[in-house]
């Protein structure tokens, strides 16, 4: 567990770069690991929050103290180099016939001496999600970094949530049961994630991203980020302030006087409706416009950005930036919208110390190693899923049409026999 690697950096020259210009040398290449089972006990109870909708708290604390146990060893063992801080903080997950490995792994730099060429005495004092060339951004922008954060949580739409969004989704509209679920499991990961900076004393999260994945029979949604401290930010009253923005972009606000207050997130679930949907099974089989699923899904946009909206103004922002959007197939011609991004507000004296940023800063490195033999590997694209996505979307109205001639010839035939 304590083996040394004093000559193996995971940095690549890029970053290499920017430790130069901030007074670091490369340091080692850092790992932590921890293997769990959900067990049998938890996953009865697992099951049975399935059932029930809403978060999975069994397998929400399992993959939270999974990852956990893996980062403390991997900072263990950057205890054991030495070193000024830990960037670039990632989690990977392999599955290993059912038992789940939670892998971190980090990179180490150490403060140079007046020298410039041997690493001074000096402990492990930060770890942050941003590799080195993003840690400039932060640290350029008035941010000093503290820790690696996350939050996360395990959710499913459960029986209830299925049968009573079900029954909603034969009309046209918003499905409010969908709706709620997803509006409250989404906002518990970011919850979590600030209450994690709140106890190691920052004022913001920052450089957040977020991932949602399939898990043991649920979804996961996952926020990762960096807990930091900028001076500004104290005269805040909403602390920490969180920020999805990337770390570039961080850095430009900051240098046209704005700072992030908050990361917005705004979630529509929305039907077709079982009329609707004939119709447009109908109009895709036609060609053309398919009329009923251009509206839903701009009606679903509006709903979604509207609350992002009404969120920034609650807390006083100025404008909300780097707004993503997002659909996701939920079966059945139900579909989630959900908008996410920052909103910013201008500050007095929010300046970044450099005039401008090197374009080493947004310079992307590449894999110049590729395994393409393992057929188990699989990369997907956001063109190649989102085009998979709507092509699931448009499929849930046909679903509704065959369920429904499934369904009259069954009662056809019970009803025969009598």
């Amino acid at each position: 567990m304590n083996a040394k690697h004093q000559r193996i950096s995971g940095l690549s020259g890029n970053e290499i770069y920017f430790l130069e210009r901030m007074g670091y040398r490369p340091g080692q290449l850092c790992v932590g690991n921890s293997v769990v089972a959900l067990g049998v006990a938890r996953g009865i109870g697992a099951g049975l929050s399935t059932l029930g909708g809403g978060e999975i708290e069994e397998v929400t604390r399992l993959v939270h103290d999974g990852r956990t146990r893996a980062y403390d060893r991997m900072m263990a063992e950057a205890d054991t180099y030495g070193g000024a801080g830990v960037t670039g903080v990632s989690f990977d997950l392999v599955n290993h016939g059912g038992n789940l490995e939670f892998i971190t792994i980090g990179s180490t730099i150490h403060k140079k001496d007046v020298a410039g060429d041997a690493p001074a005495a000096d402990k492990v004092r930060f770890s942050t999600s941003a590799d080195v060339a993003k840690l400039f951004c932060q640290v350029d922008a008035g941010f000093r970094p503290i820790r690696f954060v996350f939050g996360n949580v395990a959710y499913s739409i459960g029986v209830g949530g299925t049968i009573g969004g079900g029954l909603r989704s034969l009309a046209r509209g918003e499905v409010p049961q969908y709706t709620e679920i997803f509006e409250r499991t989404r906002h518990l990961a970011l919850s979590r994630i600030t209450d994690e900076a709140k106890r190691c004393g920052a004022n913001a999260v920052i450089g957040i991203e977020t991932t949602i994945t399939p898990l043991l029979g649920a979804q996961e949604m996952m926020m990762v980020g960096t807990a930091s401290h900028h001076p500004l930010i104290d005269a805040f009253d909403l602390k920490p302030v969180t920020s999805d923005m990337t770390n570039e972009e961080l850095w430009n606000m900051v240098n046209v006087g704005f700072l992030p207050i908050r990361l917005v997130m705004g979630v529509s679930v929305y039907s077709l409706g079982l009329k609707g949907g004939i119709f447009s099974a109908l109009q895709t089989l036609g060609g053309g416009e398919v009329q009923g699923l251009t509206e839903i899904l701009y009606e679903a946009r509006e709903k979604a950005l509207a609350r992002i909206e009404l969120d920034a103004e609650q807390c006083g922002a100025d404008e909300v930036v780097g707004v993503k959007t997002n659909i996701y197939d939920l079966g059945g011609g139900l579909i989630e919208f959900m908008a996410i991004g920052t909103a910013v507000k201008r500050i007095e004296g929010a300046k970044t110390k450099s005039a401008s940023l090197p374009p080493q800063a947004v310079i992307q490195d590449r894999e110049t190693f590729v395994d393409a033999s393992d057929s188990r590997a699989t990369t997907v694209n956001i063109a190649s899923s989102s085009a998979a996505s709507a092509r699931r979307v448009q499929g849930g109205p046909l679903g509704i049409i065959v369920f429904i001639f499934v369904l009259i010839f069954y009662l056809l035939r019970i009803f025969g026999h009598h």
